[in-house]
């Protein structure tokens, strides 16, 4: 029997390219299709926004259910500004290089704007079905620039995360949920073809990069990588408060304190398990950081996360 050799790493940037071209899709013709978004279907499943855990009305489960929801898109829109310039950044690495990595890039930086542009749309189009009040009041800019203060090998790990519990939540919760509003189902289908090939080029390049660094530096990009996901929780942090608040002044009833406490600290759960637990805990992701950093330091991030519980 012949051995299977390896795809060398000029072959997977262009399986990339070709997976690229063949999920190529369209926002008006292939996703919104002339649909709006409706109050009567959940928007995030339960998987995701945990809402099983609350003792509210089916109502208000759905209404929990939106408002997580539309932040679920915000938060995309957000993240996907730092990770197109850093993508645009290391694929000038390649410019007189591998051209298949060229173009796997540039192809990624291009669909990671076609996002950014994707999700200010559905946030307009929530605000025109969901009542007054919600806020998402953080600058993408100025988060991207705090992002890409830190070394080049923490914001390819933070991206890796990312994308990988992209594609975790759309197999193991969104595809599946038929009480689901149908837009909101197909807004996060055509976003998880794309970050298929995404995670393939993150890994790539993270271990490209990580290749370079002495050890003292991947020392440091490991600190630089706990402050970054602490900076996510300060940012989730405020967004459940705000999130809870906006529950509160439009579930249609008026919360006791305790309630509106507990419906508070269900936000933070929730946000913290989607954007930064289950990505952490994402079996590729823990084999790839654990194949490159020493037992020490996975010891130290998760004596991080640790503290997030």
């Amino acid at each position: 029997m012949n051995a299977i050799v390896p795809l060398s790493d000029t072959a997977k940037y262009a399986r990339c390219i070709e997976a690229s071209k063949a999920v190529r899709w369209d926002i008006d013709k292939d996703v919104v299709r002339g649909r709006r978004f409706g109050l009567d279907r959940k928007y995030l499943p339960d998987g995701l926004s945990l809402v099983g855990e609350l003792s509210l009305g089916s109502a208000e489960k759905r209404l929990v259910s939106q408002i997580q929801g539309r932040t679920y898109a915000n938060v995309f829109g957000l993240v996907e500004r730092f990770i197109t310039s850093k993508l645009i950044e290391v694929s000038g690495e390649h410019a007189l290089g591998d051209q298949y990595a060229l173009e796997a890039l540039v192809r990624f930086s291009d669909e990671e704007i076609k996002h950014q542009i994707l999700f200010r749309r559905i946030e307009m189009m929530m605000a025109e079905a969901m009542p007054a009040g919600y806020r998402f009041d953080v600058d993408p800019d100025a988060v991207a620039r705090a992002v890409l203060a830190k070394r080049t090998w923490a914001v390819l790990v933070l991206t890796l995360h990312i994308e990988l519990f992209v594609q975790l939540h759309y197999k193991s919760s969104i595809e599946a949920d038929g009480e689901l509003s149908e837009l909101f189902r197909d807004v996060f289908l055509y976003h998880w073809k794309d970050e298929c090939q995404h995670a393939q080029l993150d890994e790539l390049e993270l271990k490209r990069h990580d290749a370079t660094l002495p050890a003292d530096e991947r020392d440091k990009a490991v600190d630089d990588f706990i402050a970054l996901v602490v900076a996510v929780d300060d940012i989730l942090q405020a967004q459940a408060r705000a999130d809870s608040a906006y529950f509160a002044s439009t579930c249609g009833r008026a919360l006791a304190a305790g309630e509106a406490a507990q419906v508070g600290q269900h936000f933070l759960k929730a946000y913290r398990w989607q954007y930064i637990f289950s990505g952490a805990g994402h079996p590729r992701f823990q084999r790839t950081l654990k194949g490159l950093i020493a037992e020490q330091q996975m010891q130290r991030i998760e004596a991080a996360l640790a503290t997030l519980v």
